[in-house]
């Protein structure tokens, strides 16, 4: 599939954004985290910029972003429904838990305005991941790996994302950075995982996809068009088998490796020094699951590449 530069962002950016948002949400419902409203103020809001920022970046990839609002309506039917519902019901307990954090209030309203805003979080990165998962068509994605992989990166970058705003606010890491630590290992574990699941078993073949394979080898006489398409263009991308483990072995060096050692040192270090640490820590996790999620979309190869001669993957 072709890898559209604004949907790894959104996809990214807005898991990043959701992730933080179920760690304030569980920290003020229970109390763990600090509770300035200067903290509260600024860590809420980025993370419904980085949400808002994400969402708004799926749209470019539309024929007609003006349209997006009539997606809303099929949630009974449709993955990408049900993510642009979830998304918009979230704002709701998360702008109020900004509000009330902000106000200082604590107690019910507090406790139920986290609970709610970690829940939507939830909710809001599964239907993201189920627009792919749930794609028969596409081998790579139609597998039990991928909602657990966008809901664990959602969680490791979003516990970097928090771990910064505490060493902003001169605020202890120490509990965080070690939670920051698991959701690393966690996620990548599950990436791991991912790559190695047996994808050829659920691979369509010529036979399969035209229904034929009864009466011998499906061969194709002549592809459907002499030139470049949209199909070609966007089911069928391509990309070299050397240049996917190029890019994977540096997602992990970064992603895992650089991310895991930075927020390490951030745990050790103070003062400033945390706060350098957590940023590259940052930077490391985010550019990772960036490399990730090209290679997530790239990698993949839709079921219409066989009516043109080629294999469902490279």
């Amino acid at each position: 599939m072709h890898p559209a530069p604004s949907i790894i962002v959104f996809t990214a950016l807005s898991g990043a954004g959701y992730g933080l948002l179920f760690l304030l949400g569980l920290g003020s419902a229970g109390g763990v985290l600090p509770e300035s409203p200067a903290f509260g103020g600024v860590a809420v809001g980025l993370a419904l910029v980085m949400v808002s920022a994400g969402l708004v970046s799926s749209t470019f990839h539309l024929g007609h972003p003006e349209r997006a609002w009539r997606a809303l309506s099929q949630w009974r039917s449709s993955w990408l429904s049900r993510e642009g519902v979830a998304a918009l019901l979230t704002y709701i307990p998360a702008v109020a838990l900004g509000l009330l954090w902000v106000l200082g209030a604590r107690g019910g309203w507090t406790i139920l305005a986290g609970l709610g805003t970690a829940a939507g979080a939830v909710v809001t990165v599964f239907c993201t991941s189920m627009i792919y998962g749930s794609l028969k068509p596409v081998a790579e994605w139609h597998q039990p790996w991928v909602p657990p992989v966008y809901l664990g990166f959602a969680l490791m970058t979003g516990a970097l994302w928090l771990m910064l705003v505490l060493a902003l606010f001169g605020q202890p890491i120490g509990g965080l950075g070690l939670l920051a630590t698991i959701a690393i290992l966690l996620a990548w574990g599950l990436k791991f995982g991912s790559w190695r699941h047996p994808v050829a078993e659920g691979r369509p073949t010529p036979e399969t996809a035209t229904g034929l394979g009864a009466f011998g080898t499906v061969r194709m006489l002549e592809p459907p068009h002499t030139q470049s398409n949209y199909l070609l263009n966007e089911m069928a991308f391509r990309v070299g088998r050397k240049h996917a483990e190029r890019l994977r072995k540096i997602a992990v060096m970064v992603g895992l490796g650089a991310s895991l050692i930075l927020a390490l040192g951030a745990v050790a270090s103070g003062g400033a020094g945390a706060t350098v640490a957590a940023a590259g820590a940052v930077v490391a996790g985010m550019t990772g699951v960036l490399i990730e999620r090209w290679l997530f979309f790239a990698e993949a190869r839709h079921t219409v590449a066989l009516y043109y001669g080629e294999p469902a993957a490279a």
